[in-house]
């Protein structure tokens, strides 16, 4: 408020009214040199105006007011009566401003409306829909980039950056089943559209998805993580309860292949693990120590010591965890300290201060409140208070099955002629 106009930042405020335990203070009042006033009590005119001005008090017919730039001073008043406009005469003068703002050929202006009561919409990321809508597939970069809500500030959208180093693996963790469903579902899409798909020839080479879904057969969300597969053209595996201990024994063997590996040439891997909770094959042995008896043979290697190698190993060669749990409860049953040290980027839903703090060292999230999650990154010593994507409509993912199949579609039969308009259409949806 008071730096912000050096800046060319200006703020416009208005308010039914400005008594109350709520109010701004009048340091901060006192950076509004203008100010309008409608009919208010006398408690509200003084707040409004200054201690000195009540005439706001005094106004009796609908729509007349006091405009006042002057701090609120009392020769400073001019009254005025409000324009009304009726919701018909305004949609017309908005239908002549965009044919007026097409005809100029000018580009639609990047409005940032800020809902706090509501998920982020996905279809909204600008960063997402020129990413999907360019004409080919981006050049391999050296990071990938899932995209998980919106900033609680002028920013680009809230992403985690998944690199070729150890501890790039993402936890998810809070009671909130559906923003998280949502932020595996977004990133999914958001790593895809980075990777072209690999030659059908030798499809281990292009990235890969594995989707481990635990949610409840009877939820409303089982297997939509899944159903992805029919969006993005990348190889995504739904992975059935009976074959998590083969699975995780292939991808432990991978790691180990390509860290004896010369060559440096491999597709990324990610792994999705949704409703930790509830893969009971996954949790720490507090038992089993290693040892076996004199004569006896060796036993396999359990999943859970599969699943903590991985994420050891993993992410230096390509291989790359997501998971979602519940609680922190939980989280102690599945790991042992070492291995939450695995995931140095880390989300956190509205849970206790005391779980916040054994998870980043800050009771931050014991204050978040609906529709807020807080980023912590690690590496970078960097927490974030962001807005999670609500759940992906089917419109949208159509829309980017589309925009995927048209970069797969052979020159010359290429359908979609104007994508940078379709993103517009579905960004300002």
């Amino acid at each position: 408020m008071r730096q912000g106009r050096a800046f060319g930042i200006h703020v416009h405020l208005g308010s039914q009214s400005l008594g109350g335990a709520y109010s701004l203070a009048r340091s901060t009042l006192g950076q509004m040199a203008v100010r309008i006033a409608l009919q208010c009590s006398e408690a509200d005119a003084h707040l409004i105006l200054s201690e000195d001005n009540s005439a706001a008090r005094l106004l009796t017919r609908p729509g007349e007011a006091i405009y006042n730039d002057q701090n609120g001073l009392v020769e400073g008043n001019n009254f005025f009566q409000v324009v009304w406009l009726s919701d018909d005469k305004r949609e017309e003068y908005l239908r002549e401003l965009k044919e007026m703002a097409r005809a100029r050929n000018r580009p639609p202006a990047s409005q940032i409306v800020f809902e706090g009561n509501l998920p982020a919409v996905v279809a909204k990321n600008y960063l997402l829909n020129r990413l999907l809508t360019a004409p080919g597939w981006p050049e391999e970069a050296k990071a990938d980039v899932a995209w998980l809500g919106d900033a609680i500030a002028i920013k680009d959208p809230t992403a985690a950056t998944f690199r070729p180093q150890s501890g790039s693996n993402l936890l998810i963790i809070g009671q909130n089943d559906e923003a998280a469903l949502a932020m595996m579902s977004t990133a999914l899409v958001s790593i895809a559209a980075q990777h072209a798909p690999a030659d059908p020839a030798s499809p281990a080479d292009g990235t890969r998805f594995f989707v481990f879904d635990g949610s409840p057969v009877d939820s409303a969300n089982n297997g939509r993580l899944g159903q992805l597969a029919d969006v993005v053209p990348h190889p995504v595996r739904d992975v059935a309860w009976r074959e998590l201990a083969a699975v995780l024994a292939d991808l432990a063997a991978e790691v180990e292949r390509r860290q004896k590996s010369e060559s440096a040439e491999a597709g990324a891997i990610y792994l999705f693990v949704f409703d930790l909770q509830r893969f009971r094959d996954l949790r720490k042995s507090d038992d089993d120590f290693g040892f076996s008896r004199y004569g006896e043979e060796e036993k396999a290697t359990p999943p859970s010591k599969l699943f903590a190698n991985i994420l050891r190993d993993g992410p230096p060669v390509g291989v790359h965890t997501i998971v979602w749990c519940d609680s922190l409860n939980n989280l102690n049953r599945t790991f042992d300290r070492q291995t939450l040290r695995e995931f140095e980027i880390r989300v956190l839903f509205q849970m206790s201060a005391n779980d916040s703090s054994t998870l980043i060292e800050s009771p931050a999230a014991g204050k978040l409140g609906e529709n807020r999650a807080l980023y912590f990154n690690e590496e970078e010593g960097r927490m974030e208070k962001f807005r999670p994507y609500g759940l992906p409509d089917r419109e949208w993912l159509g829309w980017v099955r589309e925009q995927f199949s048209r970069r797969l579609a052979p020159v010359g039969q290429d359908s979609h002629q104007e994508p940078a308009a379709e993103a517009t259409e579905i960004a300002g949806a």
